[in-house]
Protein backbone atom coordinates (compact mmCIF):
# COMPACT_ATOMS: atom_id res chain seq x y z
CA UNK A 1 0.00 0.00 0.00
CA UNK A 2 1.43 3.37 -0.97
CA UNK A 3 1.97 6.15 1.53
CA UNK A 4 -0.62 8.43 -0.06
CA UNK A 5 -3.32 5.81 0.39
CA UNK A 6 -2.21 5.13 3.98
CA UNK A 7 -2.46 8.83 4.84
CA UNK A 8 -5.91 9.06 3.26
CA UNK A 9 -7.15 6.04 5.20
CA UNK A 10 -5.75 7.42 8.46
CA UNK A 11 -7.43 10.76 7.82
CA UNK A 12 -10.76 9.10 7.05
CA UNK A 13 -10.52 6.91 10.15
CA UNK A 14 -9.86 9.99 12.31
CA UNK A 15 -12.83 11.81 10.77
CA UNK A 16 -15.03 8.76 11.31
CA UNK A 17 -13.89 8.51 14.94
CA UNK A 18 -14.98 12.13 15.47
CA UNK A 19 -18.34 11.47 13.81
CA UNK A 20 -18.95 8.30 15.83
CA UNK A 21 -17.98 10.08 19.05
CA UNK A 22 -20.42 12.89 18.23
CA UNK A 23 -23.09 10.33 17.32
CA UNK A 24 -22.60 8.56 20.66
CA UNK A 25 -22.90 11.91 22.44
CA UNK A 26 -26.18 12.81 20.68
CA UNK A 27 -27.70 9.36 21.24
CA UNK A 28 -26.62 9.32 24.90
CA UNK A 29 -28.27 12.72 25.46
CA UNK A 30 -31.42 11.57 23.66
CA UNK A 31 -31.54 8.34 25.69
CA UNK A 32 -31.22 10.30 28.94
CA UNK A 33 -34.03 12.63 27.84
CA UNK A 34 -36.24 9.71 26.82
CA UNK A 35 -35.74 8.03 30.20
CA UNK A 36 -37.08 11.10 32.03
CA UNK A 37 -39.69 11.88 29.34
CA UNK A 38 -38.04 15.20 28.41
CA UNK A 39 -39.58 15.59 24.96
CA UNK A 40 -38.29 19.18 24.62
CA UNK A 41 -34.70 17.95 24.70
CA UNK A 42 -35.48 15.12 22.27
CA UNK A 43 -36.94 17.66 19.83
CA UNK A 44 -33.95 19.96 20.28
CA UNK A 45 -31.55 17.10 19.47
CA UNK A 46 -33.44 16.06 16.32
CA UNK A 47 -31.66 18.43 13.92
CA UNK A 48 -28.23 17.54 15.32
CA UNK A 49 -29.09 13.85 15.09
CA UNK A 50 -30.08 14.20 11.42
CA UNK A 51 -26.83 15.99 10.55
CA UNK A 52 -24.77 13.41 12.40
CA UNK A 53 -26.55 10.54 10.65
CA UNK A 54 -25.94 12.19 7.26
CA UNK A 55 -22.22 12.59 8.03
CA UNK A 56 -22.04 9.01 9.31
CA UNK A 57 -23.69 7.62 6.18
CA UNK A 58 -21.47 9.68 3.92
CA UNK A 59 -18.32 8.47 5.64
CA UNK A 60 -19.61 4.89 5.77
CA UNK A 61 -19.89 4.99 1.98
CA UNK A 62 -16.14 5.66 1.79
CA UNK A 63 -15.41 2.70 4.06
CA UNK A 64 -17.66 0.40 2.03
CA UNK A 65 -16.11 1.54 -1.24
CA UNK A 66 -12.57 1.01 0.06
CA UNK A 67 -13.23 -2.04 2.24
CA UNK A 68 -10.42 -4.14 0.75
CA UNK A 69 -7.74 -1.54 1.42
CA UNK A 70 -9.05 -0.83 4.89
CA UNK A 71 -9.34 -4.50 5.87
CA UNK A 72 -5.67 -5.05 5.01
CA UNK A 73 -4.71 -1.91 6.92
CA UNK A 74 -3.56 -2.43 10.51
CA UNK A 75 -3.34 0.51 12.87
CA UNK A 76 -4.38 1.40 16.41
CA UNK A 77 -6.74 4.05 15.02
CA UNK A 78 -8.64 1.34 13.20
CA UNK A 79 -8.94 -0.66 16.44
CA UNK A 80 -10.12 2.45 18.30
CA UNK A 81 -12.76 3.01 15.63
CA UNK A 82 -13.96 -0.57 16.05
CA UNK A 83 -14.37 -0.06 19.81
CA UNK A 84 -16.21 3.23 19.28
CA UNK A 85 -18.47 1.50 16.76
CA UNK A 86 -19.34 -1.19 19.31
CA UNK A 87 -20.18 1.52 21.84
CA UNK A 88 -22.34 3.30 19.25
CA UNK A 89 -24.14 0.05 18.46
CA UNK A 90 -25.01 -0.44 22.13
CA UNK A 91 -26.27 3.14 22.40
CA UNK A 92 -28.40 2.75 19.26
CA UNK A 93 -29.96 -0.49 20.52
CA UNK A 94 -30.87 1.22 23.79
CA UNK A 95 -32.21 4.20 21.81
CA UNK A 96 -34.36 1.92 19.66
CA UNK A 97 -35.81 0.26 22.76
CA UNK A 98 -36.58 3.59 24.44
CA UNK A 99 -38.17 5.06 21.29
CA UNK A 100 -40.24 1.94 20.68
CA UNK A 101 -41.42 1.96 24.29
CA UNK A 102 -42.44 5.64 24.02
CA UNK A 103 -44.30 5.04 20.75
CA UNK A 104 -46.08 1.96 22.11
CA UNK A 105 -47.10 3.85 25.24
CA UNK A 106 -48.38 6.75 23.12
CA UNK A 107 -50.34 4.36 20.93
CA UNK A 108 -51.94 2.71 23.96
CA UNK A 109 -52.95 6.11 25.35
CA UNK A 110 -54.47 7.11 22.00
CA UNK A 111 -56.27 3.75 21.75
CA UNK A 112 -57.71 4.36 25.23
CA UNK A 113 -58.96 7.81 24.21
CA UNK A 114 -60.50 6.38 21.05
CA UNK A 115 -62.26 3.61 22.97
CA UNK A 116 -63.60 6.10 25.52
CA UNK A 117 -64.83 8.34 22.68
CA UNK A 118 -66.52 5.39 20.98
CA UNK A 119 -68.26 4.35 24.19
CA UNK A 120 -69.38 7.93 24.84
CA UNK A 121 -70.52 8.23 21.23
CA UNK A 122 -72.52 5.00 21.46
CA UNK A 123 -74.07 5.99 24.78
CA UNK A 124 -75.46 9.30 23.59
CA UNK A 125 -76.11 8.48 19.94
CA UNK A 126 -79.70 8.53 18.74
CA UNK A 127 -81.42 8.08 15.44
CA UNK A 128 -84.89 7.78 14.05
CA UNK A 129 -86.47 4.38 14.59
CA UNK A 130 -89.12 2.64 12.51
CA UNK A 131 -91.86 4.50 14.40
CA UNK A 132 -90.36 7.95 13.62
CA UNK A 133 -89.16 8.47 17.20
CA UNK A 134 -85.62 8.95 18.47
CA UNK A 135 -84.13 5.65 19.59
CA UNK A 136 -80.63 4.60 20.67
CA UNK A 137 -78.79 2.90 17.88
CA UNK A 138 -76.04 0.33 17.95
CA UNK A 139 -73.34 2.62 16.62
CA UNK A 140 -70.35 0.31 16.84
CA UNK A 141 -69.49 1.08 13.24
CA UNK A 142 -69.25 4.86 13.51
CA UNK A 143 -66.14 6.39 12.01
CA UNK A 144 -63.82 8.14 14.40
CA UNK A 145 -60.60 9.88 13.39
CA UNK A 146 -57.81 11.50 15.32
CA UNK A 147 -54.72 13.47 14.41
CA UNK A 148 -51.56 11.70 15.54
CA UNK A 149 -48.28 13.62 15.48
CA UNK A 150 -45.09 12.07 16.80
Amino acid sequence: MEENQINEILAKIDIMKQIVTGFIDVITKENSALKINDITTVKALYEQKLKTIAAYRSMSAYFIKNSEAISSFNNTSKDELKELSKELDACLKNNELLLKTRMDAGKKVMDSFINIAKVANNTFATSYGSQGKYTPLDNNHNALAFNRTL
